[in-house]
Protein backbone atom coordinates (compact mmCIF):
# COMPACT_ATOMS: atom_id res chain seq x y z
CA UNK A 1 0.00 0.00 0.00
CA UNK A 2 1.51 3.30 -1.07
CA UNK A 3 0.41 6.77 0.06
CA UNK A 4 -0.44 7.78 -3.49
CA UNK A 5 -2.92 4.96 -4.07
CA UNK A 6 -6.70 5.16 -4.18
CA UNK A 7 -7.05 2.49 -1.51
CA UNK A 8 -4.85 4.44 0.92
CA UNK A 9 -6.30 7.91 0.26
CA UNK A 10 -10.00 7.02 0.15
CA UNK A 11 -10.25 3.87 2.28
CA UNK A 12 -7.41 3.28 4.75
CA UNK A 13 -6.77 6.90 5.70
CA UNK A 14 -10.38 8.03 6.38
CA UNK A 15 -11.20 4.84 8.29
CA UNK A 16 -7.99 4.99 10.34
CA UNK A 17 -8.44 8.62 11.39
CA UNK A 18 -12.15 8.16 12.08
CA UNK A 19 -11.33 5.37 14.53
CA UNK A 20 -8.35 7.31 15.88
CA UNK A 21 -10.33 10.46 16.67
CA UNK A 22 -13.14 8.42 18.25
CA UNK A 23 -10.74 6.39 20.43
CA UNK A 24 -10.00 7.40 23.99
CA UNK A 25 -6.55 8.70 24.84
CA UNK A 26 -5.32 5.43 26.37
CA UNK A 27 -6.34 3.46 23.26
CA UNK A 28 -4.79 5.73 20.62
CA UNK A 29 -1.33 4.14 20.62
CA UNK A 30 -2.84 0.66 20.37
CA UNK A 31 -4.90 1.78 17.38
CA UNK A 32 -1.85 3.34 15.71
CA UNK A 33 0.12 0.13 16.21
CA UNK A 34 -2.70 -2.05 14.85
CA UNK A 35 -3.08 0.26 11.84
CA UNK A 36 0.67 0.21 11.24
CA UNK A 37 0.86 -3.59 11.34
CA UNK A 38 -2.07 -3.81 8.92
CA UNK A 39 -0.46 -1.19 6.65
CA UNK A 40 2.84 -3.11 6.42
CA UNK A 41 1.20 -6.53 6.16
CA UNK A 42 -0.93 -5.30 3.24
CA UNK A 43 2.16 -4.75 1.10
CA UNK A 44 4.50 -7.38 2.57
CA UNK A 45 2.49 -10.07 4.41
CA UNK A 46 5.40 -12.51 4.53
CA UNK A 47 7.82 -10.01 6.01
CA UNK A 48 5.61 -8.61 8.77
CA UNK A 49 6.74 -11.55 10.92
CA UNK A 50 10.39 -10.66 10.27
CA UNK A 51 9.99 -7.15 11.64
CA UNK A 52 7.78 -8.26 14.56
CA UNK A 53 10.15 -11.09 15.47
CA UNK A 54 13.37 -9.10 15.29
CA UNK A 55 11.93 -6.20 17.29
CA UNK A 56 10.80 -8.66 19.97
CA UNK A 57 14.29 -10.14 20.28
CA UNK A 58 15.92 -6.71 20.13
CA UNK A 59 13.66 -5.27 22.82
CA UNK A 60 14.67 -7.89 25.39
CA UNK A 61 18.36 -7.70 24.47
CA UNK A 62 18.33 -3.93 25.07
CA UNK A 63 16.43 -4.31 28.35
CA UNK A 64 19.07 -6.79 29.56
CA UNK A 65 21.81 -4.40 28.46
CA UNK A 66 20.22 -1.46 30.28
CA UNK A 67 19.79 -3.47 33.51
CA UNK A 68 23.35 -4.81 33.48
CA UNK A 69 26.02 -3.06 35.50
CA UNK A 70 28.91 -4.98 33.95
CA UNK A 71 30.62 -3.08 31.15
CA UNK A 72 31.72 -6.26 29.39
CA UNK A 73 28.17 -7.67 29.36
CA UNK A 74 26.77 -4.37 28.08
CA UNK A 75 29.26 -4.36 25.22
CA UNK A 76 28.49 -8.00 24.44
CA UNK A 77 24.75 -7.33 24.28
CA UNK A 78 25.32 -4.20 22.19
CA UNK A 79 27.33 -6.25 19.69
CA UNK A 80 24.70 -9.00 19.69
CA UNK A 81 21.93 -6.53 18.87
CA UNK A 82 23.98 -4.88 16.11
CA UNK A 83 24.90 -8.27 14.63
CA UNK A 84 21.23 -9.31 14.51
CA UNK A 85 19.98 -6.07 12.97
CA UNK A 86 22.81 -5.39 10.54
CA UNK A 87 23.13 -9.11 9.81
CA UNK A 88 19.51 -9.30 8.66
CA UNK A 89 20.00 -6.16 6.56
CA UNK A 90 23.08 -7.70 4.95
CA UNK A 91 21.37 -11.05 4.38
CA UNK A 92 18.26 -9.69 2.69
CA UNK A 93 19.77 -6.69 0.91
CA UNK A 94 23.33 -7.59 0.00
CA UNK A 95 23.54 -11.39 -0.28
CA UNK A 96 22.43 -11.40 -3.92
CA UNK A 97 24.96 -8.67 -4.77
CA UNK A 98 27.93 -10.38 -3.16
CA UNK A 99 27.08 -13.85 -4.47
CA UNK A 100 26.66 -12.44 -8.00
CA UNK A 101 30.07 -10.74 -7.80
CA UNK A 102 31.75 -13.86 -6.38
CA UNK A 103 30.22 -15.96 -9.15
CA UNK A 104 31.43 -13.45 -11.73
CA UNK A 105 35.01 -13.83 -10.45
CA UNK A 106 34.65 -17.64 -10.31
CA UNK A 107 33.45 -17.69 -13.93
CA UNK A 108 36.64 -15.93 -15.03
CA UNK A 109 38.72 -18.73 -13.51
CA UNK A 110 36.48 -21.58 -14.60
CA UNK A 111 35.33 -22.30 -11.03
CA UNK A 112 31.84 -23.66 -10.47
CA UNK A 113 29.42 -20.95 -9.43
CA UNK A 114 27.71 -20.88 -6.04
CA UNK A 115 24.10 -22.03 -6.25
CA UNK A 116 21.90 -19.36 -4.71
CA UNK A 117 18.17 -18.61 -4.54
CA UNK A 118 17.50 -14.91 -5.10
CA UNK A 119 16.12 -13.22 -1.99
CA UNK A 120 13.21 -10.81 -1.85
CA UNK A 121 13.94 -7.52 -0.08
CA UNK A 122 11.59 -6.66 2.82
CA UNK A 123 10.01 -3.25 2.22
CA UNK A 124 11.67 -0.46 4.19
CA UNK A 125 14.29 -2.68 5.87
CA UNK A 126 17.06 -0.06 5.48
CA UNK A 127 14.99 2.55 7.32
CA UNK A 128 13.71 0.54 10.24
CA UNK A 129 17.10 -1.18 10.71
CA UNK A 130 18.76 2.20 11.19
CA UNK A 131 16.10 3.11 13.75
CA UNK A 132 16.69 -0.10 15.72
CA UNK A 133 20.40 0.77 15.73
CA UNK A 134 19.67 4.24 17.15
CA UNK A 135 17.62 2.62 19.91
CA UNK A 136 20.30 0.20 21.10
CA UNK A 137 23.14 2.72 20.74
CA UNK A 138 21.26 5.55 22.50
CA UNK A 139 20.41 3.24 25.41
CA UNK A 140 23.99 1.95 25.55
CA UNK A 141 25.37 5.49 25.61
CA UNK A 142 22.94 6.44 28.38
CA UNK A 143 21.34 9.15 26.24
CA UNK A 144 17.88 7.79 26.98
CA UNK A 145 16.36 5.01 29.04
CA UNK A 146 14.83 1.99 27.25
CA UNK A 147 11.10 1.93 26.63
CA UNK A 148 8.94 0.40 29.33
CA UNK A 149 7.14 -2.25 27.31
CA UNK A 150 7.41 -4.09 24.03
CA UNK A 151 4.40 -2.41 22.43
CA UNK A 152 5.93 1.04 22.96
CA UNK A 153 9.03 -0.15 21.13
CA UNK A 154 6.92 -1.64 18.36
CA UNK A 155 5.16 1.71 17.96
CA UNK A 156 8.48 3.53 17.61
CA UNK A 157 9.74 1.14 14.93
CA UNK A 158 6.57 0.37 13.00
CA UNK A 159 4.73 3.75 13.04
CA UNK A 160 3.28 3.55 9.53
CA UNK A 161 3.87 7.08 8.15
CA UNK A 162 7.65 6.72 8.49
CA UNK A 163 7.99 2.93 8.35
CA UNK A 164 8.58 2.40 4.64
CA UNK A 165 10.79 5.33 3.58
CA UNK A 166 11.52 7.48 6.60
CA UNK A 167 12.40 10.07 7.67
CA UNK A 168 14.81 8.11 9.86
CA UNK A 169 13.81 9.07 13.41
CA UNK A 170 16.52 8.82 16.04
CA UNK A 171 15.30 7.26 19.27
CA UNK A 172 16.32 10.12 21.57
CA UNK A 173 14.37 12.57 19.39
CA UNK A 174 11.18 10.54 19.61
CA UNK A 175 11.11 8.56 22.87
CA UNK A 176 9.18 11.13 24.91
CA UNK A 177 6.45 11.43 22.30
CA UNK A 178 5.46 7.77 22.58
CA UNK A 179 4.09 8.29 26.08
CA UNK A 180 2.42 11.63 25.39
CA UNK A 181 1.83 13.06 21.94
CA UNK A 182 -1.82 14.08 22.28
CA UNK A 183 -0.95 17.53 23.68
CA UNK A 184 0.26 18.41 20.18
CA UNK A 185 -2.83 16.90 18.61
CA UNK A 186 -4.52 20.27 18.20
CA UNK A 187 -6.95 21.38 15.49
CA UNK A 188 -4.24 23.64 14.06
CA UNK A 189 -1.73 20.78 13.84
CA UNK A 190 -4.28 18.40 12.36
CA UNK A 191 -5.11 20.89 9.61
CA UNK A 192 -1.46 21.74 8.98
CA UNK A 193 -0.73 18.03 8.78
CA UNK A 194 -3.55 17.54 6.29
CA UNK A 195 -2.28 20.40 4.12
CA UNK A 196 1.23 18.96 4.26
CA UNK A 197 -0.08 15.57 3.17
CA UNK A 198 -1.89 17.04 0.14
CA UNK A 199 1.17 19.08 -0.87
CA UNK A 200 3.33 15.95 -0.70
CA UNK A 201 0.74 14.01 -2.67
CA UNK A 202 0.76 16.70 -5.37
CA UNK A 203 4.55 16.67 -5.57
CA UNK A 204 4.55 12.91 -5.93
CA UNK A 205 1.66 12.37 -8.35
CA UNK A 206 1.58 15.55 -10.44
CA UNK A 207 5.34 16.11 -10.83
CA UNK A 208 7.38 13.01 -9.92
CA UNK A 209 5.14 10.52 -11.73
CA UNK A 210 4.96 12.57 -14.94
CA UNK A 211 8.71 13.12 -15.13
CA UNK A 212 9.40 9.58 -13.93
CA UNK A 213 7.56 8.12 -16.91
CA UNK A 214 9.75 10.16 -19.27
CA UNK A 215 12.91 9.22 -17.35
CA UNK A 216 12.01 5.52 -17.54
CA UNK A 217 11.41 5.75 -21.29
CA UNK A 218 14.70 7.54 -21.98
CA UNK A 219 16.87 5.39 -19.69
CA UNK A 220 15.48 2.26 -21.35
CA UNK A 221 16.41 3.43 -24.85
CA UNK A 222 19.13 1.44 -26.56
CA UNK A 223 22.47 3.24 -26.78
CA UNK A 224 22.03 3.64 -30.56
CA UNK A 225 18.61 5.25 -30.02
CA UNK A 226 19.83 7.79 -27.47
CA UNK A 227 20.61 11.35 -28.58
CA UNK A 228 22.40 14.07 -26.62
CA UNK A 229 19.12 15.98 -26.34
CA UNK A 230 17.16 13.01 -24.99
CA UNK A 231 20.00 12.01 -22.63
CA UNK A 232 20.04 15.45 -20.99
CA UNK A 233 16.26 15.37 -20.68
CA UNK A 234 16.44 11.90 -19.15
CA UNK A 235 18.96 13.02 -16.55
CA UNK A 236 16.94 16.17 -15.84
CA UNK A 237 13.70 14.20 -15.55
CA UNK A 238 15.18 11.76 -13.08
CA UNK A 239 16.82 14.58 -11.10
CA UNK A 240 13.42 16.14 -10.52
CA UNK A 241 11.61 12.81 -10.21
CA UNK A 242 13.70 11.54 -7.31
CA UNK A 243 13.46 14.87 -5.47
CA UNK A 244 9.70 15.31 -5.79
CA UNK A 245 9.10 11.59 -5.24
CA UNK A 246 11.11 11.37 -2.03
CA UNK A 247 10.39 14.83 -0.64
CA UNK A 248 6.72 14.31 -1.49
CA UNK A 249 6.72 11.07 0.50
CA UNK A 250 8.48 12.83 3.40
CA UNK A 251 5.89 15.63 3.33
CA UNK A 252 3.09 13.08 3.49
CA UNK A 253 4.79 11.20 6.34
CA UNK A 254 5.39 14.40 8.33
CA UNK A 255 1.80 15.51 7.70
CA UNK A 256 0.28 12.22 8.82
CA UNK A 257 2.39 12.21 11.99
CA UNK A 258 1.43 15.80 12.72
CA UNK A 259 -2.25 14.85 12.50
CA UNK A 260 -1.57 12.33 15.29
CA UNK A 261 0.47 14.78 17.37
CA UNK A 262 3.89 13.30 16.51
CA UNK A 263 6.74 15.57 15.46
CA UNK A 264 9.26 13.87 13.20
CA UNK A 265 12.25 15.63 11.61
CA UNK A 266 12.26 17.47 8.32
CA UNK A 267 13.98 15.53 5.57
CA UNK A 268 14.51 18.13 2.83
CA UNK A 269 15.30 21.82 2.71
CA UNK A 270 15.31 22.91 -0.95
CA UNK A 271 18.44 20.87 -1.78
CA UNK A 272 18.76 22.05 -5.40
CA UNK A 273 19.31 25.62 -4.19
CA UNK A 274 22.46 24.46 -2.36
CA UNK A 275 25.63 26.39 -3.21
CA UNK A 276 27.96 23.39 -2.79
CA UNK A 277 27.81 19.63 -2.43
CA UNK A 278 28.53 20.12 1.28
CA UNK A 279 25.50 22.40 1.47
CA UNK A 280 23.47 19.92 -0.61
CA UNK A 281 24.01 17.20 2.00
CA UNK A 282 22.77 19.52 4.73
CA UNK A 283 19.53 19.82 2.76
CA UNK A 284 19.03 16.40 1.09
CA UNK A 285 17.76 13.38 3.08
CA UNK A 286 18.60 15.26 6.27
CA UNK A 287 17.64 12.41 8.58
CA UNK A 288 20.08 10.02 6.86
CA UNK A 289 22.85 12.64 6.99
CA UNK A 290 22.26 13.17 10.71
CA UNK A 291 22.28 9.40 11.30
CA UNK A 292 25.52 8.91 9.36
CA UNK A 293 27.20 11.77 11.23
CA UNK A 294 26.12 10.69 14.71
CA UNK A 295 26.45 6.91 14.43
CA UNK A 296 29.28 6.53 11.92
CA UNK A 297 31.29 9.68 11.18
CA UNK A 298 31.74 10.83 14.80
CA UNK A 299 32.63 7.31 16.08
CA UNK A 300 35.30 7.20 13.34
CA UNK A 301 36.83 10.33 14.86
CA UNK A 302 34.80 13.10 13.26
CA UNK A 303 36.79 16.32 12.90
CA UNK A 304 39.17 15.38 15.73
CA UNK A 305 41.58 13.48 13.50
CA UNK A 306 44.35 14.42 11.09
CA UNK A 307 43.46 16.12 7.82
CA UNK A 308 44.04 13.08 5.65
CA UNK A 309 42.22 10.73 8.07
CA UNK A 310 39.32 13.18 8.06
CA UNK A 311 39.19 13.07 4.25
CA UNK A 312 39.26 9.28 4.29
CA UNK A 313 36.51 9.09 6.94
CA UNK A 314 34.36 11.50 4.94
CA UNK A 315 34.81 9.51 1.76
CA UNK A 316 34.17 6.21 3.57
CA UNK A 317 30.93 7.50 5.09
CA UNK A 318 29.62 8.47 1.67
CA UNK A 319 30.80 5.22 0.14
CA UNK A 320 28.76 3.38 2.78
CA UNK A 321 25.88 5.79 2.24
CA UNK A 322 25.84 4.75 -1.40
CA UNK A 323 25.88 1.07 -0.40
CA UNK A 324 23.01 1.72 2.03
CA UNK A 325 20.91 2.96 -0.88
CA UNK A 326 21.27 -0.22 -2.88
CA UNK A 327 23.23 -3.38 -3.55
CA UNK A 328 24.74 -2.42 -6.90
CA UNK A 329 27.97 -0.82 -8.09
CA UNK A 330 26.11 2.22 -9.36
CA UNK A 331 25.07 3.17 -5.83
CA UNK A 332 28.58 2.64 -4.47
CA UNK A 333 30.06 4.80 -7.25
CA UNK A 334 27.40 7.44 -6.60
CA UNK A 335 28.40 7.58 -2.92
CA UNK A 336 32.12 7.70 -3.74
CA UNK A 337 31.43 10.41 -6.34
CA UNK A 338 29.72 12.65 -3.77
CA UNK A 339 32.42 11.92 -1.21
CA UNK A 340 35.09 12.98 -3.73
CA UNK A 341 33.38 16.33 -4.32
CA UNK A 342 33.03 16.92 -0.59
CA UNK A 343 36.77 16.39 -0.17
CA UNK A 344 37.59 18.63 -3.16
CA UNK A 345 35.44 21.38 -1.68
CA UNK A 346 37.34 21.17 1.59
CA UNK A 347 40.70 21.17 -0.21
CA UNK A 348 40.27 23.91 -2.82
CA UNK A 349 36.81 24.36 -4.33
CA UNK A 350 35.12 26.14 -1.43
CA UNK A 351 36.99 29.43 -1.89
CA UNK A 352 35.88 29.61 -5.52
CA UNK A 353 32.30 28.71 -4.68
CA UNK A 354 32.18 31.36 -1.95
CA UNK A 355 33.07 33.98 -4.57
CA UNK A 356 30.15 32.88 -6.74
CA UNK A 357 27.62 33.28 -3.95
CA UNK A 358 24.09 32.04 -4.71
CA UNK A 359 24.98 31.51 -8.38
CA UNK A 360 26.97 28.46 -7.24
CA UNK A 361 23.69 26.53 -7.14
CA UNK A 362 24.22 25.94 -10.89
CA UNK A 363 27.46 24.06 -10.14
CA UNK A 364 25.73 22.00 -7.43
CA UNK A 365 22.75 21.15 -9.63
CA UNK A 366 24.95 19.95 -12.51
CA UNK A 367 27.19 17.85 -10.25
CA UNK A 368 24.18 16.28 -8.58
CA UNK A 369 22.45 15.62 -11.91
CA UNK A 370 25.49 13.78 -13.27
CA UNK A 371 25.63 11.73 -10.06
CA UNK A 372 21.99 10.71 -10.44
CA UNK A 373 22.88 8.92 -13.70
CA UNK A 374 24.93 6.38 -11.70
CA UNK A 375 22.11 6.11 -9.17
CA UNK A 376 19.44 5.55 -11.82
CA UNK A 377 21.28 3.02 -14.00
CA UNK A 378 22.73 1.15 -10.97
CA UNK A 379 25.61 -0.23 -13.08
CA UNK A 380 28.87 1.31 -14.25
CA UNK A 381 28.90 0.49 -17.98
CA UNK A 382 25.42 1.83 -18.86
CA UNK A 383 26.02 4.91 -16.69
CA UNK A 384 29.27 5.73 -18.51
CA UNK A 385 27.60 5.15 -21.89
CA UNK A 386 24.75 7.46 -20.90
CA UNK A 387 27.17 10.17 -19.70
CA UNK A 388 29.23 9.78 -22.87
CA UNK A 389 26.10 10.56 -24.89
CA UNK A 390 25.36 13.57 -22.67
CA UNK A 391 28.82 15.06 -23.11
CA UNK A 392 29.36 14.32 -26.80
CA UNK A 393 27.26 15.16 -29.81
CA UNK A 394 24.68 12.63 -30.93
CA UNK A 395 22.09 14.02 -33.36
CA UNK A 396 18.44 14.22 -32.41
CA UNK A 397 16.19 11.29 -33.23
CA UNK A 398 12.56 10.24 -33.23
CA UNK A 399 12.75 7.83 -30.29
CA UNK A 400 11.71 10.42 -27.70
CA UNK A 401 9.88 13.71 -28.02
CA UNK A 402 8.66 15.97 -25.19
CA UNK A 403 4.93 16.64 -25.13
CA UNK A 404 3.08 19.61 -23.66
CA UNK A 405 2.49 17.85 -20.33
CA UNK A 406 6.21 17.10 -19.98
CA UNK A 407 7.26 20.68 -20.77
CA UNK A 408 4.70 22.12 -18.35
CA UNK A 409 5.74 19.69 -15.59
CA UNK A 410 9.45 20.48 -16.04
CA UNK A 411 8.59 24.18 -15.70
CA UNK A 412 6.68 23.43 -12.48
CA UNK A 413 9.60 21.36 -11.18
CA UNK A 414 12.05 24.19 -11.88
CA UNK A 415 9.82 26.72 -10.16
CA UNK A 416 9.18 24.70 -7.00
CA UNK A 417 12.82 23.58 -6.78
CA UNK A 418 14.32 27.06 -6.99
CA UNK A 419 11.76 29.68 -5.92
CA UNK A 420 13.14 29.76 -2.35
CA UNK A 421 16.40 31.24 -3.66
CA UNK A 422 14.59 34.57 -3.22
CA UNK A 423 13.62 36.02 0.16
CA UNK A 424 9.91 36.25 -0.77
CA UNK A 425 10.02 32.56 -1.74
CA UNK A 426 11.49 31.65 1.65
CA UNK A 427 8.77 33.63 3.44
CA UNK A 428 6.00 31.94 1.44
CA UNK A 429 7.38 28.48 2.20
CA UNK A 430 7.73 29.26 5.89
CA UNK A 431 4.18 30.57 6.03
CA UNK A 432 2.68 27.54 4.29
CA UNK A 433 4.65 24.82 6.08
CA UNK A 434 5.58 26.13 9.51
CA UNK A 435 3.22 28.95 10.58
CA UNK A 436 -0.24 28.96 12.08
CA UNK A 437 -3.02 30.24 9.83
CA UNK A 438 -5.94 32.55 10.39
CA UNK A 439 -9.48 31.55 9.34
CA UNK A 440 -9.22 33.07 5.87
CA UNK A 441 -5.90 31.32 5.23
CA UNK A 442 -7.35 28.02 6.42
CA UNK A 443 -10.19 28.31 3.91
CA UNK A 444 -7.66 29.00 1.15
CA UNK A 445 -5.50 26.02 2.18
CA UNK A 446 -8.52 23.69 2.40
CA UNK A 447 -9.62 24.76 -1.08
CA UNK A 448 -6.10 24.25 -2.49
CA UNK A 449 -5.86 20.86 -0.76
CA UNK A 450 -9.16 19.68 -2.24
CA UNK A 451 -8.07 20.76 -5.73
CA UNK A 452 -4.79 18.89 -5.32
CA UNK A 453 -6.62 15.79 -4.06
CA UNK A 454 -9.02 15.81 -7.02
CA UNK A 455 -6.22 16.32 -9.55
CA UNK A 456 -4.12 13.57 -7.96
CA UNK A 457 -7.02 11.13 -7.81
CA UNK A 458 -7.71 11.75 -11.48
CA UNK A 459 -4.07 11.21 -12.36
CA UNK A 460 -3.80 8.02 -10.29
CA UNK A 461 -6.87 6.47 -11.91
CA UNK A 462 -5.69 7.54 -15.37
CA UNK A 463 -2.15 6.15 -15.14
CA UNK A 464 -0.76 2.88 -13.78
CA UNK A 465 2.72 4.45 -13.37
CA UNK A 466 2.96 5.13 -9.64
CA UNK A 467 6.26 3.90 -8.16
CA UNK A 468 7.95 5.10 -4.96
CA UNK A 469 11.70 5.11 -5.62
CA UNK A 470 12.77 4.69 -2.00
CA UNK A 471 10.42 1.79 -1.26
CA UNK A 472 13.05 -0.60 -2.62
CA UNK A 473 15.70 0.65 -0.20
Amino acid sequence: MVFSSIIFIFYFLPLFFLLYFLAGKKYKNALILAGSIFFYAWGAPRFIFVILGTTLVDFFIVRQMADSGAVSKRKLLLCLSLIINLGLLFYFKYSNFFIDNINYVFSKFGVKEIAWVKLMLPIGISFYTFETVTYVVDVYRGIHKPLRNFWDYQLYIILFPKLIAGPIVRYHDFAGQIYDHTEYETTENRLRGLYRFFIGLGKKVLIANVLGASADHIFHLHQDELSTYSAWNGALSYTFQIYFDFSGYSDMAIGLCLMMGFRIPENFNNPYTAVSITDFWRRWHISLGNWMREYLYIPLGGNRVSKWRLYFNLWLVFLLSGLWHGAAWGFIIWGAYHGAFLIMERVFLKKWLDKLGKVAFIYTFLVVMVGWVFFRTEHLAPALNFLKTMFSWHPDDEYWRPDIEYIFTVALAFFFSFFTITKPGERIQKKIFFSNHNLKQHFAMVFAGLILCILCAGRITQSSFNPFIYFRF
